[in-house]
């Protein structure tokens, strides 16, 4: 979960602003009628724009980046993944006083999963792996090295561990703070990735898988796609499933040692980044949270 900095200016994006963006730059769908989605998460205000279109709108300059990429890389993924993803259509202008690019694409039908319904279903867990599997396996050596430095690489583990320790020493009495920094410093120091790098989804839990007749029909925001360290996509191991269906996961992924450690470290660090900065304002995101910071540390 991508979140900005608190004290950066956010614009006001509401419904008006969608339909004028839509209207100015995309005539041809001025008749369609716009519905905002709730909730949408932390990166994007996202409208229905008809029957077949999504609107998507960034919230804060950690997501700028995100339309352009998914529209030059989610086509070329599509055809090799095993799950639907987003279509990209469009990508929009920065206008009207909105200052960023914001993204058209097709409407996905779907939930949004939930442990609940699907935590401790092995069949999911394996569909997941094989995912994964599947992204991992598209070839990446053809991807120029700019763009890899620019867009494609992703944040390592050490570099949240200033901001981890400190969500830690915060949330001390709501977590075990002796057992995340025990795991903290495990992740930390195991090994590192030293295979070739492999794609990467980069913000793979619950809130962005979509499901229909209790299977996940869909895989969306590809905002933090990357190439480098698989680690970071086992975090949906500890946001979605119980002990049982997260070891069908990991045999499945065929998940080594220290990549299930470091793994298990994204899911901390994550967890209590979203955790400090919305669990006082959204019982939603507290509870997910708690759980997602849980279960990692059950590993």
């Amino acid at each position: 979960m991508a979140t900005g900095s608190a004290a950066e200016p956010r614009p006001v994006i509401d419904a008006a602003l969608a339909r004028r963006l839509v209207d100015a730059q995309f005539p041809q769908w001025a008749g369609l009628p716009l519905q905002r989605v709730d909730p949408a998460g932390s990166d994007h205000v996202i409208y229905r724009l008809g029957e077949d279109l999504s609107v998507r709108l960034p919230r804060h300059a950690g997501a700028i980046g995100q339309a352009v990429k998914e529209s030059e890389w989610l086509p070329r993924l599509a055809p090799h993944l095993p799950l639907a993803i987003p279509v990209p259509v469009r990508v929009g202008e920065p206008a009207l006083g909105y200052p960023w690019p914001w993204a058209v694409s097709r409407w996905l039908d779907g939930e949004v999963a939930t442990a609940e319904s699907l935590g401790g279903s092995s069949g999911v867990a394996v569909q997941l792996a094989e995912f994964l599997r599947a992204l991992q396996a598209f070839p990446s050596r053809d991807v120029p090295v700019e763009d890899t430095r620019e867009s494609l690489t992703g944040r390592p583990l050490a570099d949240r561990d200033r901001a981890t320790r400190a969500a830690i020493a915060e949330t001390d009495g709501v977590f075990d703070a002796a057992a995340m920094t025990e795991l903290w410093e495990a992740a930390l120091s195991a090994p590192g990735w030293d295979r070739p790098p492999v794609w990467f989804h980069g913000d793979f839990h619950t809130g962005n898988l979509l499901t229909l007749a209790g299977r996940v029909s869909a895989v969306i925001d590809f905002g933090e796609l990357g190439i480098g360290d698989p680690a970071r996509d086992l975090t949906i191991a500890f946001t979605l499933m119980s002990a049982s269906s997260r070891a069908a996961f990991r045999a499945t992924l065929g998940v080594d040692a220290a990549t299930w450690t470091r793994g298990r470290g994204w899911a901390l660090a994550t967890g209590l980044n979203a955790y400090t900065a919305y669990a006082a304002v959204s019982p939603r995101v507290a509870e997910q949270t708690t759980r997602q910071i849980n279960e990692a540390l059950i590993g």
